[in-house]
């Protein structure tokens, strides 16, 4: 089914999209694809791989799971290897949130350095 529009790229607010592009380029693997000041983007082919980063003045993290600044959006990613991958991430500058709503250890719940959370998930 074609739709209205064609999907482009999901943008991430933050305080330095430098760090933070690089953050999740290192993540994913994906390339950075163009950078400045302001705005950068790392994507694995184009649409619908495509993640944006975009500075905001003033910027304020997520407060997550409170509502006074809930986080509007979150990425998770799968990972074969569920505690190889919290390494890698804490060493990447993600920090474990202290809120795991998961019983089953089916994911865990991380904080990128600009405070969004985002979820490494079992398959």
């Amino acid at each position: 089914m074609k739709g209205i529009v064609e999907y482009h790229s999901t943008v991430l607010d933050c305080a330095n999209p430098r760090r933070l592009g690089e953050f999740y380029s290192r993540l994913l693997g994906w390339p950075v694809e163009s950078a400045d000041d302001g705005w950068v983007v790392i994507s694995d082919g184009g649409s619908p791989k495509r993640l944006a980063f975009q500075k905001i003045e003033d910027y304020r993290p997520p407060i997550w799971p409170r509502s006074e600044r809930p986080q509007q959006l979150h990425i998770d990613v799968l990972v074969e290897d569920m505690d190889q991958a919290e390494k890698a991430v804490l060493e990447l500058g993600a920090t474990k949130h202290d809120h795991q709503p998961s019983e089953k250890d089916s994911f865990r719940v991380f904080l990128d350095p600009a405070g969004h959370p985002f979820c490494l998930c079992r398959p």
